[in-house]
């Protein structure tokens, strides 16, 4: 048995609202595929770990839902087929190993409601380290059951299992897919078999695996070689003592302490909460550093396929170039083009700036003589503005930044251009 797998399945019940059960036994859960070549799967049946619970899903338009779930148990993962043109092959490399399974009520009607509850599922279970939750390497899978019934039915339709779904959108995909293709077969009066389904993203279909055995049919009788689980009082407040604060908290908390709006609270949380709590001044000014996170880090993570936690620039670095913005020593531009170079070499801002010699000018003589040249050589636009067509002054100004290679201060040089023209 994996102590620190029961204990994480015990924290995962508490930030999702379950009841812990104090004793819990193992059960083997008899069946014949070739993943489980010893005929039967150790798992949890009668008495798992953690019975009921709720997670949170928001809805377009700002609504809530609460879906249901119904148990998470332990079990052993099972090995991993794979599926070539004329062959199959089976990786044991991870049967065996603990694998936590967490089990949904019914409460999901459409294939958003689904997407949403994998969303909000996976970002619990990050907060608590209980799992990367990277669906494409395995760290989180998802088996969907789906059924159809004509509207005003108080009984669920028959209901058919899709497997093979690698990522939280293909889920969507594969759920709207089957939905679709129930309701045309009961509408043409077909019956609906249970049934293991395969999705295959490239096509857009499922197609059948095997039939669906019923809970009966795998026969359970207790394990007889591990011994039940008892949690005590001290084994249960040690692992309340690791609740984290969850997701929809965190973004309560981001809003108000940091005066972020809503949507910038949603993608921090969900992506990069603890490197923005991290980065250096955020006092000073919170939502400068949410939006060099959103727009231009985060964007470049993933066109190189990394996570946050790869990111090339540390928080602090980020933090210093945001500080030299916002003290005057570059200005937009520059910062654009020492991001770019931190992101390459993960050098900090101040040592590419000192390399590059890219200073913001912020000295009014220096930039007089950029000034004077800029309106000399573009009398129209001078007669422009002074006939009232206000918005001259900006292409001015472009000149301006043209003539010192971006390093001009903006703000400085409108000051003294706006002097100038009228004749101060």
């Amino acid at each position: 048995m994996n102590g620190e797998a029961v204990r994480k399945t015990i924290l995962t019940g508490l930030m999702i609202g379950s009841e812990i059960s104090r004793f819990s036994k193992w059960d083997r859960k008899n069946y014949f595929y070739p993943d489980m070549p010893k005929n039967y799967q150790i798992s949890q049946y009668d008495l798992p770990l953690c019975v009921h619970g709720t997670v949170e899903i928001k809805l377009d338009g700002g609504q809530t839902k609460k879906i249901g779930v119904t148990r998470a148990h332990l079990e052993e993962d099972v090995a991993k087929n794979f599926h070539f043109e004329s062959t199959s092959g089976v990786d044991f490399n991870r049967a065996g190993t603990p694998l936590m399974e967490i089990v949904s009520e019914p409460d999901m009607r459409t294939p958003d409601d689904a997407f949403a509850y994998l969303t909000a599922l996976r970002e619990i279970l990050v907060s608590g380290d209980i799992s990367d939750c990277d669906m494409e390497k395995g760290q989180m899978r998802c088996d969907s059951n789906v059924s159809v019934r004509p509207t005003g039915q108080k009984e669920f339709g028959e209901k058919v299992e899709i497997k093979n779904m690698n990522t939280i959108s293909g889920v969507r995909r594969a759920l709207a897919y089957e939905i679709q293709r129930q309701t045309a077969a009961l509408q043409k009066g077909e019956k609906i078999s249970q049934e293991t389904r395969r999705w295959d993203d490239a096509t857009g279909k499922t197609s059948v695996m095997r039939t669906k055995e019923y809970a009966h049919d795998y026969r359970y009788f207790p394990e007889p070689d591990l011994m039940p689980v008892v949690v005590s009082d001290e084994m249960l407040a040690e692992i309340r003592n690791l609740l984290p604060e969850l997701p929809e908290a965190k973004r309560q908390r981001f809003i108000t302490q940091y005066g972020l709006p809503e949507y910038d609270a949603e993608v921090l949380v969900a992506l990069a909460a603890d490197y923005y709590e991290s980065a250096e001044p955020l006092k000073g000014n919170p939502k400068a550093i949410a939006n060099w996170i959103i727009n231009d880090l985060l964007g470049k993570l993933t066109e190189s396929k990394r996570t946050i936690a790869e990111s090339p620039i540390p928080a602090g670095a980020l933090s210093k170039l945001i500080y030299l913005i916002e003290s005057g020593k570059i200005n937009g531009k520059i910062a654009k083009e020492v991001f770019a170079e931190m992101f390459a070499s993960g050098k900090a801002p101040d040592v590419i700036i000192k390399e590059k010699g890219l200073v913001q000018v912020s000295d009014a003589g220096a930039l007089e003589g950029f000034i004077e040249e800029a309106i000399a050589k573009n009398p129209k636009s001078v007669a422009d503005f002074k006939a009232g067509n206000d918005a001259a002054i900006n292409f001015l100004k472009g000149q301006v930044m043209k003539l010192s290679k971006g390093k001009a201060n903006p703000q400085l040089v409108g000051e003294i251009l706006l002097r100038k023209l009228k004749g101060g």
